[in-house]
């Protein structure tokens, strides 16, 4: 069954613009929910998902589980196959929760249940068969828990939690070596609770504080009467995922039973021949008092507590480089910069991007004959400009030793080409550092965490459109100050380049995800909601943003005037080159960051039932990060304006996101050396996404380089003299 998860438009615009604080905050004492003996609790199903594969499944969309029945649970409201509300952040992560038909009740245990008997056909078993052999899990929900499987750490000492539970198991036959596949037709499921704190456990009320799931495959032979097996505990033999063809050979006419028959074959059978799979749980509820409500979800990060003395290092790396790089500068500022701007200062002007020595005043009055005017020739004036002389021979000695960025006082202003590329490129940078700053800080401060399920995107996605503000008021300022003149036409490309480029991606994507049917494509009702919010909100934002850049504010003012004739730019060195400054420059904020970029993509792409959850050490990382690209383009354009180049504009741009490039990279090497992702829609998406993301944090690192290098190179030419 194909269940219907479009948006609408008004939920849409509830979730993003008035979030509720029952569902944004985790906070102990709030949204605790607690239950009387006996008291029905719903039991959610939501989604399959692989680590092997990125494509996911709705539960109830399988074709070999037990579908919905439709009827309401006693003392519940809840329908079976009745889906519940979801946020923008599950809808585009994938979520299909939906209620189930499984009987739960606060401390009722429940030796065995039979749920359902589902009669499937070789299709259906050849789905199966396809799942499990990709290493699907399910993924159920209690009291907003995620089903999980119970392990122990290495030493021993702590349990802790993997989400979710496997569809079935493959194992080798041992008579005839080949495969055989194995469905978890029963569940154990065990609630850990204690008593509710404050009066509501005065009064009875217990919570959950555990939610685990144990899967295992029994055989049909087991059941009796369409019920379950008197000692379900015992059993061994599984539910073997096997039709036998029904047709026989004379050589063997029992073969049809006792051998197995290779899936390509069973795949051409269309003999009508069907298997029955009787599925059934067992619900067990045990007192937990080691565990608080508030501290529930820490079984879920033990696994990951190891890991925090490699997190350190990352910190430790991370300052090393940066502490070097603020070396690096500060002997820039305070040897290099001072003393070409004390020496060059010291004697000389600039008239109209022309240097023009300041000669000093004789004594007697006379001034130095202006251009165009023609000299005195008699004595008495010639013997009074001895001095002057004297004075001008010193000056072109010191004019002489003018190289550098010294020179390109006339040109260093000059609006780059594309300027009006550039000035959008700089208003989406900003947009996305207001929206990574938010996401960071609200993580921090616990917000943001696994409880709120889909919140990181939804909260990402209602600040990246609040953003639009700010991203309209740089792209205007930045387009006014390259003398720009339609500022209408730069306020709808800084609204529709990075938006454009997404959507469209997002779009080819998510074709190939629906030809798969899978729940990760996006409704198409939700797409046409996201482009109601860009038009009707993120769009009027922009526009108010960079009217007020472009027209209240205005252009930002330059200390020095810009020659009408370009200066020629002289060879540069290899390593100052385009292409070679910025991998280069890009190296080093990588180097800072790569090491906490292991923990992010084992969250993401290998290990899909672990959460994330580090944000601090994140935030850490990201404040350096953002250090080492200040410096690394401030020192990088200095070295650029050193070699007399004053195309410094979208250099600083590339150099500031050139990190981004050896991410990509970083992100290949992972693909092939520690994921086993397979099939051609799976790796489309890894490697889009990969691009995406990279694409995201290029802008908004490319963004903190220029203005750094912006800043800079204003600093510098403002404090020398000029007329």
């Amino acid at each position: 069954m194909h269940a219907d998860f479009r948006l609408p438009f008004g939920h849409l615009l509830a979730t993003l613009l008035a979030l509720s604080l029952s569902e944004a905050f985790y906070i102990p004492g709030w949204s605790i929910k607690s239950y009387k003996e006996d008291e029905p609790i719903p039991l959610l199903v939501n989604k399959i998902y692989s680590d092997n594969t990125q494509l996911q499944y709705a539960y109830f969309d399988l074709p070999f589980i037990c579908p919905p029945t439709g009827r309401t649970h006693t003392g519940s409201s809840l329908i079976s196959g009745h889906s519940i509300s979801l946020n923008l952040g599950e809808v585009l992560r994938g979520d299909r929760i939906m209620a189930s038909d499984y009987e739960l009740a606060m401390g009722k245990d429940t030796e065995c249940q039979s749920l359902c008997s589902r009669t499937v056909d070789r299709y259906a078993l050849r789905r199966a068969r396809e799942l499990i052999d990709s290493g699907y899990v399910a993924e159920w929900i209690v009291d907003n828990l995620p089903g999980a499987t119970s392990f122990v750490t290495i030493d021993k000492s702590r349990k802790y939690y993997a989400a979710g539970f496997k569809l079935g198991r493959k194992d080798i036959s041992p008579d005839t070596g080949k495969p055989r596949y194995f469905i978890n037709n029963h569940v154990t499921i065990v609630i850990r609770w204690r008593k509710a704190p404050g009066k509501d456990g005065e009064r009875g009320g217990k919570v959950v504080v555990g939610f685990e799931v144990y899967p295992k495959s029994i055989s049909d032979e087991y059941w009796k009467y369409d019920s379950c097996s008197e000692d379900i505990r015992n059993v061994e033999e599984g539910m073997e995922l096997h039709l036998p063809s029904n047709t026989t050979t004379e050589e063997n006419p029992t073969s049809s039973r006792l051998l197995y028959t290779p899936p390509q074959v069973e795949e051409d059978m269309n003999d009508g021949a069907t298997l029955n799979i009787s599925y059934s749980y067992s619900v067990y509820y045990r007192e937990e008092t080691n565990v608080e409500w508030a501290n529930r979800w820490d079984l879920y990060f033990v696994n990951e507590e190891g890991s925090s003395k490699i997190h350190w290092l990352a910190i430790f790396n991370s300052i090393f480089i940066a502490t070097f790089l603020t070396a690096v500068v500060g002997v820039i500022v305070a040897r290099t910069i001072k003393s070409d701007m004390k020496s060059f200062s010291k004697d000389s002007g600039m008239e109209e991007g022309k240097l023009k020595l300041k000669l000093k005043r004789p004594r007697n009055g006379n001034k130095s004959p202006k251009i165009g005017e023609k000299e005195p020739s008699g004595l008495l004036e010639q013997n009074g400009d001895v001095d002057n002389d004297a004075d001008v021979s010193s000056d072109e000695e010191l004019l002489e030793d003018l190289t550098g960025w010294k020179l390109l006082h006339g040109d260093v202003f000059r609006s780059p080409t594309y300027g009006g590329l550039l000035a959008p490129l700089v208003g989406s940078g900003m947009q996305l550092v207001f929206m990574a700053s938010g996401l960071l800080l609200l993580s921090c401060l616990g917000v943001l965490n696994p409880s709120w399920r889909g919140g990181f995107v939804s909260v990402g996605f209602g600040l990246f459109i609040f953003a639009g503000m700010f991203s309209g008021y740089f792209s205007g300022r930045v387009y006014k100050t390259f003398g720009g003149e339609d500022w209408r036409k730069n306020t709808l490309m800084t609204a529709i380049l990075f938006p454009g480029l997404l959507f469209t991606t997002v779009f080819i994507l998510n074709l190939f995800v629906w030809a798969q049917a899978s729940s990760t494509a996006i409704p198409f009702s939700t797409l046409i909601a996201l482009n109601f919010l860009w038009l009707f909100i993120q769009l009027p934002l922009v526009y108010a943003g960079s009217w007020y850049g472009y027209v209240r504010t205005g252009p930002w003012t330059h200390p020095t005037k810009t020659n009408q004739i370009a200066r020629q730019v002289p060879q540069q060195s290899w390593y100052i080159k385009e292409v070679q400054s910025v991998l280069l420059a890009g190296l080093v904020p990588f180097a800072v960051i790569f090491i906490e970029l292991l923990f992010v993509f084992k969250s993401l792409w290998q290990d899909k039932s672990g959460y994330y959850y580090v944000f601090g050490f994140l935030a850490v990382v990201f404040i350096l990060t953002i250090i080492t690209v200040i410096e690394v383009t401030v020192v990088t354009t200095y070295l650029q304006l050193c070699a007399e180049n004053y195309n410094w504009w979208w250099q600083s741009f590339f150099i500031g996101g050139g990190s981004a490039i050896w991410i990509f990279l970083y992100c290949t090497w992972y693909y092939f050396t520690n994921l086993h992702i397979y099939g051609f829609i799976s790796s489309i998406l890894f490697f889009s996404y990969s691009f995406l993301a990279c694409l995201v944090y290029g802008l908004l690192t490319g963004t903190v380089g220029f203005l750094a290098a912006y800043a800079f190179v204003r600093k510098i030419y403002g404090a020398i003299k000029a007329d």
